[in-house]
């Protein structure tokens, strides 16, 4: 299964321009790693669909999280302002394996 991270907007997004998507392969994580990515992803796709935002939030960040297990896609959506603590925590551990060495 491969999890896919992407990241828009915000201050820092002239940095990302041209940037792939973070991209984590699951077959290939210790399991240890896979079982923390697994409960996350479950635990974010368990939190309920945001409500719409009032109003554009300057600067605001988007991420969206694909899941692909090769079948099918899952997609989650959220933002800077939409994002539960499961799923920002998602997207740091995203983050940090990707950066991981080896």
């Amino acid at each position: 299964m491969r999890v896919t991270l992407a990241v828009h907007g915000g201050l820092a997004a002239g940095l990302r321009l041209g940037r792939p998507p973070v991209i984590v392969d699951m077959s290939t994580l210790r399991d240890e790693d896979a079982r923390e990515l697994s409960g996350l992803l479950a635990g974010a796709k368990a939190d309920p669909p945001p409500a719409e935002a009032s109003r554009a939030v300057p600067d605001e960040q988007s991420y969206t999280v694909t899941v692909d297990d090769g079948q099918a896609q899952e997609v989650l959506r959220r933002s800077d302002t939409t994002m539960s603590q499961t799923f920002a925590d998602l997207v740091d551990r995203l983050q940090r394996l990707a950066a991981a060495p080896g």
